[in-house]
């Protein structure tokens, strides 16, 4: 709607006030002077006509009357004007000229977009009224031929140079008919005013309303009526300097960042069908759009574009295309785009959404929605909030770019670099069903984070979740739980793990990990001298530099929340006997099994005995730190756990404790 207005203003200007910067008092003048511009129209290729030209020397109001103009490109487009009456004129100087006011009357716009199915647009503006105009005295006729961008830069160029206290279109009609599957429509904008404009800056735009009605053509030919409104849409501090910018054929070199607009809000969006659908958003805003483009490159986008829409794009070019694409990621930055109070009504049952959130800068996006409340094929859902962070938008579109040939598989080392499209992810108040008629799974909590990256390997990474869900009575794995009364399995959970380069260390901390009111346990893992050449897709590679990892200790403890008592009643019931005496064989059990490495190993003689108290008496806390004797090789580690578990015990200082 703002080109419309703008080359609504400029015709204006060209057809009218830009032509009366000559004295007033002189009707033949005047007239000499309106044809003369309309002349210079007619010099490119257009078709450009008027009819009765009046000028009234005491109010200084000239009247131009059956504006017809019409484009020389194809497929051609036209305006026409019942009148353009311009009062109040005055030129300050030989290069400008002023009006209190600028009525436009009865303007008809209308157009076609080539293609394979040609779209024909239509717009009509009973009034189009400018309040305290100041512009040229003549503005530059746009050059026949001109590209599309070019013809839009040459427009931002002369609405820069113009200002005035408000432009007014109190309603516009219009109609679309065309396209592979739009199908007819017809749409009116009511209240349309752009307030305080000068220097291509505009301190407010505003929109009352917007209806819309189309029938799009659905699967299998049938039509489908849609029907909306848009009201109460505001834009603040609209700047075309950056239009400009990012028009400009330089704009390669442009690295600035340019503040498009300020504040935006709208109000309720609302859509309806004949098939039963109904959608509305309640309202949506976004604190700042800006552009940057030296990364944005319209005109090297537009120059790789297909001639026209029915053409295919080579591989090569479908490969540039999205390269280009990402950039338009990269180039744009949005600031807190919220989406508010969405629902939607279908024959298959209602959804809401309290709100989808945006933010996007240098082609990464935190994208996030909240408050989700539908229904799923097993029943109904709902959801807190669903956050993907720092999803990186262009890379992906890059990414999609290199492969896209039919056939074309990334490398290990691509693969992995997808892990940097993505900073993590976070979701929050879950219900959803497990199965129909069960009970629900829920989850409160659940955050993932990975960065500080080596290469494509991340070395820090932590987990944070709390969630609860019901257990599967088929499954023979959970029997001891069910019989012991517990039919629902809850998991909290902390785990945290990185890598450190200055002090070459690598720990596995926080690690806390609580299950139902079964067990609560804690732990740190360490490793030393652990080098940054093991972060690597590469297997050789990190297996050598593996060599030099050493370990640093171990400490873990478990806290009894009850499933010493499940476990014994388990073996009770499976060898039917009684509690006290399951405890008791449990017991000895350990006891047997510690004596196998207590032999030589003083330490894991009094771990046993630790742990032998653990299951003796429930609600007990089991404490075990293990420290190295020595510098101990993580790879020699293994294999002695896995060939020989005493003589890697041996390796480490052994301290264990049970208490209350």
């Amino acid at each position: 709607m703002k080109r419309v207005v703008i080359a609504v203003l400029v015709a204006v200007a060209l057809g009218g006030a830009g032509l009366i910067g000559v004295p007033w008092y002189a009707q033949a003048r005047a007239e000499r002077e309106v044809e003369a511009n309309f002349a210079q129209i007619r010099q490119n290729g257009a078709s450009a006509s008027h009819g009765k030209v009046t000028f009234d020397l005491w109010s200084r109001k000239l009247t131009i009357a059956d504006v017809k103009l019409e484009s020389a490109s194809q497929p051609p487009a036209s305006v026409t004007f019942g009148s353009i009456v311009a009062t109040g004129l005055n030129q300050p100087d030989s290069e400008h000229v002023t009006a209190s006011s600028i009525e436009v009357n009865d303007v008809t716009m209308a157009g076609s977009l080539a293609g394979a199915a040609p779209m024909r647009l239509s717009y009509k503006l009973p009034q189009l009224v400018v309040k305290d105009y100041a512009g040229p005295a003549r503005f530059a006729a746009i050059p026949s031929g001109a590209s599309m961008l070019d013809t839009y830069r040459a427009l931002a160029q002369q609405f820069v140079t113009i200002s005035a206290a408000s432009i007014s279109v109190p309603r516009t009609t219009g109609t679309m008919d065309g396209g592979p599957s739009a199908g007819p429509a017809e749409f009116a904008y009511s209240g349309l005013t752009f307030e305080n404009i000068k220097a291509g800056r505009i301190a407010n735009y505003k929109l009352d309303e917007v209806t819309f009605t189309m029938t799009p053509q659905q699967p299998g030919g049938k039509a489908d009526k849609m029907q909306g409104r848009m009201a109460g849409i505001v834009h603040q501090d609209m700047d075309a300097n950056a239009i400009l910018a990012v028009l400009n054929p330089d704009a390669a070199k442009d690295d600035k960042t340019y503040r498009v607009n300020g504040k935006f809000t709208m109000g309720a969006y609302e859509i309806t069908t004949d098939s039963g659908l109904k959608m509305r958003m309640d309202s949506a805003s976004a604190d700042e759009f800006s552009v940057r483009p030296s990364r944005l490159q319209l005109p090297a986008l537009f120059a790789v574009l297909p001639a026209t829409p029915a053409a295919q794009p080579t591989p090569e070019q479908a490969r540039e295309l999205m390269d280009r694409v990402a950039g338009i990621y990269e180039g744009m930055a949005v600031k807190n785009a919220e989406l508010r109070g969405f629902s939607i009504e279908t024959p298959q049952g209602p959804a809401k959404l309290a709100a989808f959130r945006l933010d996007l800068q240098d082609g990464k996006g935190d994208i996030a929605v909240e408050g989700f409340d539908g229904r799923g094929p097993n029943g109904p859902i709902k959801l807190g909030r669903f956050a993907l962070k720092s999803f990186d938008l262009a890379g992906l579109m890059h990414f999609a770019a290199k492969y896209s040939t039919a056939g074309a598989k990334p490398a290990p080392a691509d693969a992995a670099e997808m892990l940097k499209l993505l900073a993590g992810v976070e979701l929050k108040a879950l219900t959803a069903p497990y199965r129909t008629g069960d009970k629900p799974v829920q989850i409160d909590a659940i955050s993932l984070d990975w960065g500080q990256y080596v290469g494509p390997i991340p070395t820090q990474a932590r987990l944070v979740a709390k969630m609860a869900g019901p257990l599967d009575p088929s499954n023979p794995a959970f029997l001891p739980l069910l019989v012991a009364g517990i039919d629902t399995a809850a998991l909290d959970a902390d785990l945290g793990l990185g890598w450190t380069e200055s002090a070459g260390t690598f720990a596995v901390s926080p690690f806390k990990l609580e299950v139902s009111n079964l067990i609560g346990a804690s732990a740190s893992v360490s490793l030393a001298r652990v080098p940054r050449e093991v972060f690597t897709v590469d297997l050789q590679q990190a297996t050598t530099a593996a060599a030099q990892i050493e370990a640093s200790g171990i400490e873990l403890t478990l806290r009894d929340l009850g499933a010493v008592d499940v476990f014994v009643a388990n073996y009770a019931r499976t060898h039917a006997i009684p509690r006290d005496a399951a405890r008791k064989a449990l017991v000895d059990s350990i006891k047997a099994i510690g004596a196998q490495f207590a032999a030589d190993n003083a330490d894991v003689a009094a771990a046993v005995d630790a742990l032998s108290r653990f299951v003796e008496k429930p609600r007990q806390t089991f404490s075990l730190k293990l420290s190295p004797r020595a510098k101990v090789p993580a790879m020699q580690l293994a294999q002695l756990i896995a060939i020989d578990p005493p003589s890697a015990l041996a390796q480490f200082k052994i301290e264990a404790q049970t208490a209350p």
